[in-house]
């Protein structure tokens, strides 16, 4: 249990049965009437954002979250196989837990997967991410002016959307939690 004066970014509590992530929060001391705790709340499991206001004094509980560095071995059906840096322990993943990071996992590839009770509940991959262009067409020579983009189909089978200047066999940096192209990594 902790109450209000212990809230921090990041701390996970059981509100209603559902494990909720604080993404911001705010004391607020008004001119009249007591103080209360504005927070933006996420929920772990479905990634929907609320906002909730406890009084200030409040006693909430907290849930504890494990999060662990683990390394991406291979995809097996619907499950995605990771194993703990130190203990060697591997783990199945869903491939609805993991979400739209899938698109962006490369074997070898370092992550963090939260587990809560031995249950995951998400995995963090890094913000960027280094792949290989496996196909696009190429640029037209009078387009490159015009800052447009065309699809492109990355290793690891994702396609986002790139400049016109971008060729087959280039590596692209790509943002792993939308997909947005960063930029050219220099060989």
């Amino acid at each position: 249990m902790a109450d209000t004066s212990d809230f921090k970014n990041g701390l996970v509590l059981r509100i209603d049965g559902n494990l909720q992530q604080i993404i911001e929060f705010q004391h607020v001391k008004p001119g009249k009437g007591p103080a209360f705790v504005r927070t933006k709340l996420k929920n772990v499991l479905s990634g929907k954002v609320v906002d909730k206001t406890f009084n200030a004094g409040v006693k909430v509980e907290t849930a504890t979250v494990d999060r662990r560095d683990m390394t991406y071995l291979y995809h097996d059906g619907s499950d995605y196989v990771f194993m703990d840096a130190q203990t060697f322990e591997q783990i199945a993943i869903a491939e609805a837990t993991i979400g739209d990071g899938a698109q962006f996992l490369l074997e070898s590839m370092k992550v963090q997967v939260a587990t809560h009770e031995g249950e995951p509940l998400y995995v963090e991959l890094p913000v960027t991410v280094e792949l290989e262009v496996r196909h696009t067409d190429p640029g037209l020579q009078g387009d490159r002016s015009t800052g447009g983009t065309k699809p492109a189909t990355l290793e690891t089978g994702a396609e986002v959307q790139v400049p016109l200047f971008i060729n087959t066999g280039d590596k692209l940096k790509i943002d792993s939690r939308d997909g947005n192209y960063l930029g050219r990594v220099n060989a």
